[in-house]
């Protein structure tokens, strides 16, 4: 265990809302700050800072914890590597033994990152080889890519040779399970072999600089034609995006989305410096809460084919429920934007990105392809296709100009269109109020609970034991109250999940002080939400003094002598009938 001291300075020097606030816009409400949630995708702020406790929780999605859970969330790490992400960040060293022994934990975030780093020099001192990398370069020229952008995005080769990389990091120290890791090598019966052979390799460096994965393009047309790394302790591909670290500077008010690494690599080359792409994925939720913490809008680049189609379709849909405004760029004459820019020039692409289309549009160019409108029946079918759409738009406003243009586009009375939108959006209306009710159902008595599974079998009792943890977290000098004669043990619980952490609370309490972050390396990032649920749902109530403690405490003892009595489950309780009768 890492030292509690080092953990205190840790998170003294990385306070929460400086931490915070380079992720999430925050806004002061009274003492505590708010922001939109980073974790999932809401237009109404519901994710609050509280100074006062250097905590967070979400309201609508229940993320909660401390600085430390906050980076293990946000950057996709364990426990460990959150600390040394933010004991970088604070100037601090962090041991490397554990109890006065060598760690012995698998590859960790900052060994893959050195061995990334040594990677990729490796590559690009391949790619400008006289004779390994000439391979490479022929590609590259043909591509047409300059040198500038080839250097400027650290491009590189592998050589073919099935076990050079393999030999350049194990010479450099690193094991070999390190190196299968890091997703540099891969196993079969005859032992360890490169992942990447005879592919020129582009880097994927994070905004804070690092190298943090790569993907691998064959030079023919055999396939993969991409090969990319899976997560690892340094990398996970749904949270990242291609290039960010230079678009995030670019300052335009956008970004374009493309699907290829070449893509993008030609759009900067050609001036236009906005460009991302997603990580040999489809393109996700967690990215386009990214993007939103740069831009307001993005204009959608994607192949003209219909896989490409399909595709932007469906990160429109992603791009609106994070709150990010979706543009559609329409090309023709070539099948992607490096095709484009090659044959008509950068001044011809940036006139498509003025005459980029909204989704209206993009939604009506793709019916117009589906259906054959001379066609009555066919015709009935795009109607309701549209007006499905159109259903679905939450501004007034915006529904009805809709309904405007589609009725138009098709010769219908819009008050014929409109009704028939209305029609469907009263029946969805209804499916959510059903559903609505439904998770309400499984909320309040605990139907569904994974993290506290035991809830529901005893949800009073479980609310008490909440209300107790929740003020054991605020005030852990409360574990040396003694209301009816005795302080509080882990027999006054009812749940499995409140035993574990009272016991943890109590066993790491010192001097009637907790670290709230040393719950990280012990429970589930979920668990570590709950507890700091309980911690904020408390603060938020005026009556949390050490006699409120006592009432609650001895609530909890009435219910736990209850279920010891008579209570339990279905089992438990059929059980002690059967002894009772003796059968």
């Amino acid at each position: 265990m890492i030292p509690a001291s080092v953990i205190d300075d840790i998170k003294f020097r990385c306070d929460i809302e400086s931490v915070v606030s380079s992720y999430v816009t925050l806004k002061r409400t009274g003492s505590n700050l708010k922001g939109l949630c980073p974790f999932h995708s809401e237009r109404t702020p519901s994710f609050t800072v509280y100074p006062g406790t250097q905590s967070f929780y979400c309201f609508g999605c229940g993320a909660a914890g401390d600085v430390i859970s906050f980076v293990m969330r946000t950057e996709n790490l364990d426990y460990r590597s959150a600390l040394e992400t933010l004991a970088k960040r604070a100037g601090i060293s962090l041991p490397d033994f554990d109890d006065g022994e060598p760690r012995r934990e698998g590859p960790t975030r900052s060994r893959i990152l050195q061995m990334n780093l040594e990677a990729a020099k490796y590559y690009r001192k391949m790619l400008w080889d006289e004779r390994t990398g000439a391979p490479g370069r022929e590609y590259l020229t043909a591509r047409k890519l300059s040198m500038a952008a080839v250097k400027r995005f650290g491009i590189g080769y592998s050589p073919r040779d099935g076990a050079s990389m393999l030999k350049h990091l194990s010479s450099l120290g690193f094991t070999n399970e390190e190196i299968k890791t890091g997703y540099f090598a891969g196993q079969n019966d005859r032992g360890y072999y490169d992942y990447f052979r005879g592919r020129v390799m582009f880097p994927i460096i994070d905004v804070q600089g690092n190298v943090i994965a790569f993907g691998g393009r064959v030079l023919d047309d055999s396939k993969p034609k991409y090969l990319n790394t899976s997560d690892t302790p340094a990398f996970k591909k749904t949270r990242n995006l291609f290039a960010l670290n230079y678009a995030k500077n670019a300052n335009a008010g956008y970004f374009i989305l493309c699907e290829g690494y070449m893509d993008v690599i030609t759009l900067h080359d050609a001036g236009f410096g906005m460009a991302v792409a997603s990580l040999g994925t489809a393109f996700t939720e967690e990215q386009a809460r990214i993007v939103k913490k740069y831009v307001p809008k993005v204009i959608l680049s994607y192949d003209s084919d219909e896989a490409g189609q399909k595709a932007a379709n469906r990160a429109i849909g992603i791009l609106e429920k994070a709150g990010v405004e979706p543009k559609v760029l329409r090309m023709s004459g070539a099948k992607d934007p490096d095709e484009y820019i090659k044959k008509y020039g950068a001044e011809r692409f940036r006139s498509l990105i003025s005459a980029s289309s909204g989704k209206f549009d993009f939604m009506m160019d793709g019916i117009k392809a589906r259906y054959n409108l001379s066609e009555p029946e066919e015709r009935v079918r795009a109607l309701d296709e549209v007006s499905a759409y159109i259903a679905g738009i939450r501004s007034n406003v915006e529904r009805d100009i809709s309904t405007e243009r589609a009725a138009k586009e098709f010769s219908v009375d819009p008050k014929s269109l409109a009704a028939d939108i209305e029609t469907k959006r009263r029946r969805a209306s209804r499916d959510a109020d059903r559903k609505r009710t439904g998770e309400l159902i499984r909320l309040t008595s605990g139907t569904g609970d994974r993290v506290n599974p035991d809830f529901a079998r005893v949800p009073r009792a479980a609310r008490i034991e909440e209300s107790v943890l929740g003020m054991l977290l605020l005030h852990p000098e409360y574990l040396t109250r003694a209301p009816d004669g005795s302080p509080p043990s882990e027999d006054d619980f009812v749940t499995a999940l409140g035993k574990r952490l009272f016991s943890f609370i109590r066993d790491n309490a010192s001097g009637g002080s907790f670290q709230f972050g040393l719950l990280n390396g012990a429970f589930t990032p979920d668990e570590v939400s709950r507890a700091a649920k309980m911690q904020a749902e408390r603060a938020e109530l005026s009556g949390n003094d050490g006699e409120s403690f006592d009432i609650y405490l001895k609530s909890l003892r009435e219910e736990a002598e209850k279920q010891s009595s008579g209570g339990g489950s279905l089992e438990e309780i059929l059980a002690k009938r059967r002894a009772a009768e003796g059968t």
